[in-house]
């Protein structure tokens, strides 16, 4: 396995699996995030975003499961992902997407790698502008995985639209988040998946911890950690998972703020010399951090 020739790729966004859609939509907007009206996909899924600079937040549920296309020796069926995760593990963060300018390129280079063999995914939708115009917004997805880490998806993805997509307006929040700063990935021997991960982002520079590392993306970063430093950062209790995604960090200006608005809305957090943080089992399966900007 080798990194691929492309170069770095950024965060592009993280799939939530809920199992609640509009609960979870109320959640995210009490933490202080804007959250966009519900999207429909024609393979069984329903989605609701909150929007960064170039990333994003998927909140995602099962609204038709008729509808959910099987998977195949090539082809990855991102509906029965979101099912089965739901199903087994519960809510929660359940894949990573690094951005892509040729997701065709990028699926041959996973190939190569030896990472993945599917077949590139485009799909079209209508999406809604906050004046409440439609306009068409298209992807198209390139799939990797790795098999020490089964419970976390990976996949690349290609806007067609962008400029339909991105939008300042779904960008402020209230919380005052500026970025979706990194996703934290939890495994008992992070070594044991530097060499997918490295090949995945394309390249990305590997920031050296002890047991854990850090992947610096051009956009937010990969935080790769081990039960000891997950317990320290994040008082998180180790389990039996090898490996698995524990939630997102984003930037806030004013780490005071959100305290406080956190405690206004009443949701339980910690907070210590770094980051205000909601912890896995009060946000719905996913940890919800913000750090300093």
């Amino acid at each position: 396995m080798s990194a691929t020739a492309s170069a770095p790729r950024g965060l592009d966004h993280l799939v939530i699996g809920v199992r609640d859609l509009d609960a979870a939509g109320k959640l995210y907007e009490r933490l202080g995030f804007r959250v966009g009206a519900r999207n429909r996909h024609p393979w069984g899924t329903e989605n609701r975003i909150v929007q960064f600079p170039g990333s994003f937040l998927e909140l995602v549920t099962v609204a038709d499961a008729g509808a959910i296309p099987a998977a195949g020796e090539r082809t990855f069926s991102f509906g029965a992902f979101v099912r089965d995760a739901l199903a087994e593990q519960g809510e929660g963060l359940s894949m990573l997407v690094l951005e892509s300018r040729d997701a065709k390129a990028d699926a041959a280079a996973f190939k190569v790698a030896g990472i993945g063999d599917y077949e590139p995914f485009f799909f079209e939708r209508q999406a809604k502008r906050p004046d409440g115009s439609t306009v068409r917004v298209a992807f198209e997805l390139a799939f990797a995985a790795d098999p020490k880490a089964p419970e976390c998806g990976f996949f690349v993805c290609q806007q067609h639209e962008p400029q339909n997509f991105w939008n300042p307006e779904f960008q402020r929040h209230p919380n005052g988040a500026t970025a979706l700063a990194s996703a934290v990935m939890l495994a008992d021997d992070p070594a044991a998946h530097r060499a997918f991960l490295t090949a995945f982002s394309g390249g990305a520079e590997v920031l050296e911890g002890n047991e854990d590392y850090v992947l610096a993306l051009p956009r937010g970063r990969l935080d790769v950690l081990d039960p000891e430093t997950a317990q320290g950062a994040y008082q998180v209790e180790p389990d039996t998972t090898p490996a698995r995604f524990l939630g997102f960090c984003v930037s806030v200006p004013d780490l005071e703020a959100v305290a406080e608005r956190l405690s206004a809305a009443g949701i339980p957090f910690i907070q210590n010399d770094e980051r205000v943080f909601v912890q896995a089992e009060d946000a719905l399966g996913c940890m919800v951090a913000f750090e300093p900007a």
